[in-house]
Formats: structure tokens, C-alpha cells, sequence
């Protein structure tokens, strides 16, 4: 699993970081950023899917 943020859709709503503090950060103008791009294990993987569903610009790319 690899975990990306579109930065060019991001628009820092914050959704990511509030929901995988594990996986996702944020830069220094609010925007998501991707914190390990494998996230170490069952609970990180399916929190980073939920933030993915809950991004309202759908910015967050998950590839198998």
C-alpha cells in the first residue's frame, strides 16, 4: 500500500491529520502531507482509508 496527497486538490481542510495522525501531517500552510507513505499496520491502513472517504477534494491517492 502507498499513500499519496495530490497537493494541487489539497485545500486543508484537515480532515486527514484529524483522522491518521500516523500517516498524515500537515505543511506550513495547512495543507496534508503524507508522514510514512506505507503505513506501518492494520490500524494506520485502515485509518488512512478513512481519511481518504472523508477528503472532501479526494486528494488522497491509495495504491494497493
Amino acid at each position: 500500500m502507498k499513500v499519496t496527497i495530490d497537493a494541487a486538490r489539497c485545500q486543508g481542510h484537515g480532515r486527514c491529520f484529524n483522522l491518521a495522525p500516523d500517516v498524515f501531517g500537515f505543511d506550513e500552510l495547512g495543507n496534508g502531507v503524507v508522514l510514512v507513505a506505507s503505513p506501518p499496520d492494520d490500524r494506520a491502513e485502515r485509518l488512512a482509508r478513512l481519511a481518504q472517504v472523508n477528503c472532501p477534494e479526494h486528494a488522497i491517492d491509495i495504491e494497493e
